[in-house]
């Protein structure tokens, strides 16, 4: 039976909240343990963990940064609101896949991916999907915090997964790794049908975030104008550019972040 207006506006007036204010803490959020629940921070690891395991508390399965409960008790649909969108891509992968072989390549994938969500995690971001050389994630103000900081967070986040690959070390990257990041308004919730359903972001600011990866080069961090305001502070004079991006007709402004490039005091936190 289809939804009533007023059910579907009350389902994503409670969308929006969550999404903007998280879940509230919960009550095993003064246990210690890491990583946590995005949003209502029960711990995962250590001893919190596995008291929350006994109580039935454990990463979801379909979306490992939150617990089971936030998960499986949100009903589908969703909300409009701002995020911060990231796009890691292994450059050249075919030829990377045709010169090692499929078992070493899928070594190298599974250490990006183990690279990526130490990164990701630890930084607050909703890890979207991790297809084949590429790592897609989300960062919400329900989880890290208001406007700016989920756009700092992104950043940081890229920069993180930067130097887990090897750039801004004292030896040579081990994966031409590209990043895009970009923020702005996305459909963000649990979509699908017939029972199964995908916590996502849909919308431009998605699509533009995939579009801004595909221009960054080996040890390279894209950022879109928007989500470099967030971070001039702490990276200023980046590289400027203006780029034509596939499916638009205008061109964008977007600054270049080479963490290879940087001061220790920068890359620290």
């Amino acid at each position: 039976m289809e939804e009533s207006e007023e059910t579907k506006a009350r389902l994503e007036a409670m969308w929006r909240d969550v999404l903007t204010h998280g879940h509230g803490s919960s009550r095993l959020a003064f246990l210690p343990g890491f990583p946590r629940c995005a949003t209502c921070h029960t711990p995962f690891g250590s001893i919190g963990g596995r008291m929350g395991r006994l109580l039935g508390r454990r990463p979801s399965r379909k979306s490992p940064n939150l617990c089971n409960h936030c998960d499986e008790l949100m009903p589908p649909g969703g909300a409009e609101v701002d995020i911060a969108v990231l796009f890691a891509d292994v450059r050249g992968s075919t030829g990377l896949g045709e010169r090692m072989g499929p078992s070493a390549f899928a070594t190298l994938l599974n250490r990006f991916y183990k690279a990526a969500h130490g990164a990701l995690l630890a930084n607050e971001a909703m890890i979207d999907k991790m297809i084949g050389d590429e790592v897609m994630a989300l960062f919400i103000p329900g989880f890290c915090g208001p406007d700016p900081k989920y756009r700092v967070a992104a950043v940081r986040a890229a920069v993180d997964l930067m130097r887990s690959a090897g750039y801004g070390g004292r030896g040579e990257p081990w994966l031409p790794l590209g990043i895009g990041v970009h923020a702005g308004p996305a459909y963000v919730g649990k979509v699908g049908s017939e029972g199964v359903y995908d916590f996502t972001a849909l919308g431009d600011t998605v699509n533009s975030a995939a579009r801004l990866q595909a221009q960054a080069g080996p040890g390279e961090i894209v950022l879109s104008e928007a989500v470099y305001q967030a971070v001039a502070d702490r990276f200023p004079n980046l590289e400027q550019k203006t780029v034509s991006l596939r499916g638009r007709d205008e061109t964008i402004m977007i600054r270049v972040l080479k963490p290879a490039t940087l001061s220790p005091a920068q890359l620290g936190r």
